[in-house]
């Protein structure tokens, strides 16, 4: 499987699986001497965690990460750094089922097609969401090791089941429990994923992201522009089906006059009056705040009855999944955006 990044100056691979012993991440190419804060290492990774509200998979995992080499003394020491977390509450009964009828929506009949009946079906396997933690420990160093260049990564929900957070997004809310500007919306948006889960449904939404304190002159034209890289890593997010920069599709039904950023002085800098370009032009960022947003699909695993297929007699047969699942993937979804995109801007710095 390609678990693995491979960038500019970094590689990192992702290993595990759902409901194995383990998973992990070893991220190579940092250079000796950052300090890593492991509180707030911690504090990053409780963000994404499962089962700490009503918005989430009741599974309970304290995402503890066990930091096996690349440190010392507090300070990355130059070497590959390797870390894994423990997977301490699965339940392979409630998947017995889908080993041989696939959940419509998941990658399990794809897992099933490509790798002949060997892979992992508990929870996905592979294919889980549950892989997003490493990559949050990987990212939340990566966010820490920005922070030393001026750069920050944040991101809140945009929107859910149509539920859009209209307000500025002027200013990291990640300490907020639900991360969004305007918290009336937040609490629309809260009651929309509580109806779909009694109803044995769910829902999707809208990730946006924004990258502060960027230096202008970041990237390269053509393969290696930082839509590219970005767009990569976070393609790498399960249930991510779409990314948009600056204005986006929305730009496409504008005028050129319309979604051009006219240039300005400001304290000795070239600067834009409007941010259209989401902080990036051929590739190279302009120095303005990289504004970059994605869909996120509904949870595929639902409660409510699904059509599906027996792959053993390839005869058609009705599916109820059993098991823990988020009825929104959204919330727990902000800060793997973050670690993805920290992952691809550290990446391309000089």
């Amino acid at each position: 499987m390609s678990s693995t990044f491979v960038g500019q100056k970094l590689r990192l691979s992702i290993f595990g699986q759902s409901h194995s012993e383990a998973i992990g991440m070893t991220l190579d190419g940092l250079p000796a001497g950052i300090p890593l804060d492991l509180e707030a290492l911690q504090r990053f990774l409780n963000r994404r965690a499962p089962g700490q509200n009503d918005w989430s998979t009741p599974r309970r995992e304290e995402d503890r990460p066990e930091l096996l080499c690349g440190l010392k003394d507090g300070f990355t020491c130059g070497a590959p750094l390797t870390a894994i977390i423990r997977n301490t509450d699965t339940r392979p009964r409630d998947y017995a089922q889908l080993k041989t009828t696939p959940r419509p929506g998941h990658a399990d009949l794809t897992a099933e097609l490509k790798f002949g009946g060997y892979q992992d079906y508990r929870g996905g396997g592979h294919f889980s969401g549950r892989l997003t933690a490493p990559l949050c420990v990987a990212g939340g160093i990566l966010k820490q090791a920005l922070a030393l260049h001026g750069v920050a990564v944040d991101a809140r929900i945009a929107a859910i089941a149509g539920i859009c957070d209209e307000s500025p997004f002027t200013a990291s809310v990640t300490e907020k429990p639900f991360p969004v500007t305007d918290d009336a919306a937040g609490a629309r948006m809260r009651a929309a994923i509580r109806e779909a889960r009694e109803e044995g449904d769910s829902v999707g939404g809208v990730i946006e992201c924004a990258v502060r304190g960027l230096p202008a002159g970041i990237g390269s034209p053509m393969f290696d522009g930082l839509e590219n890289r970005i767009a990569s890593a976070v393609f790498a997010v399960p249930a991510v089906k779409g990314i948009e920069f600056g204005s986006g599709f929305a730009g496409a039904s504008l005028r050129g006059s319309e979604n051009n950023d006219a240039f300005c002085v400001r304290d000795g800098k070239i600067e834009t009056l409007t941010n259209n370009a989401g902080g990036i032009l051929g590739g190279i960022s302009t120095g303005m705040p990289l504004v970059f947003r994605v869909a996120v699909k509904p949870t595929p695993s639902v409660a409510r009855p699904q059509q599906s297929v027996n792959l053993q007699t390839l005869t058609e047969q009705q599916l109820r999944i059993e098991g823990r699942h988020d009825p929104c993937i959204v919330p727990r979804a902000v800060p793997v955006i973050e670690a993805a995109a920290a992952l691809a801007v550290y990446d391309l710095l000089p």
